[in-house]
């Protein structure tokens, strides 16, 4: 009997969001984190985690809260912590709290490939560009949290690596990272 694919969600949402002026883990009165733990949970992810910094918040159920307390490290602080908060997860749904229009359908199309691709490794791309959520399989983990630096998430991981997926959702979401109020 093979054992079951246990996936889990990441959702970064520690940061300060400068230029969108307030943390976005606030924004519309919560409605992007509800959002994106309800894709990552309606997805297939088992296990979600809101990886919190700038602002404490009550996260909605399912999701429990990890705190990045060095947030302002930037962006591979709160990659750190989420997959640190996961370890008995089969993959890292990576996933942010700025991409509202992402649903659970997107989700579940990119875990899809990644279980199925060799390389355990699927990212979003929306209309031929890259976006969230971007799957790793645990065997790429240590790469992972190698390849982190400063305010980059899994952005040089993807870039060494010629297996990644392209997963096209396009015709389910924009994609679009908000960045700005």
């Amino acid at each position: 009997m093979s054992k079951i694919w246990s996936p889990a969600g990441v959702l970064l949402a520690a940061g300060a969001g400068m230029r969108y002026g307030m943390p976005k883990v606030l924004a519309h009165e919560g409605d992007w984190l509800r959002i994106a733990v309800e894709a990552l949970h309606g997805g297939g992810c088992v296990d979600v985690v809101v990886v919190l910094g700038a602002a404490l918040v009550d996260v909605p159920r399912p999701a429990r809260a990890v705190v990045a307390s060095d947030w302002r490290d930037g962006l591979s602080a709160s990659v750190r912590a989420g997959i640190a908060a996961i370890p008995d997860a089969d993959a890292a749904v990576l996933h942010t709290v700025d991409t509202p229009d992402v649903g659970a359908d997107v989700v579940r199309r990119v875990l899809g490939a990644a279980r199925t691709a060799p390389s355990g490794v699927a990212r979003a791309v929306f209309q031929g560009q890259p976006g969230h959520p971007v799957v790793v399989a645990k065997r790429h983990w240590p790469a992972l949290l190698a390849s982190l630096d400063g305010d980059e998430g899994a952005r040089w991981f993807l870039r060494q690596r010629d297996d990644v997926v392209a997963v096209e959702c396009g015709d389910l979401a924009t994609g679009a990272d908000v960045d700005e109020a």
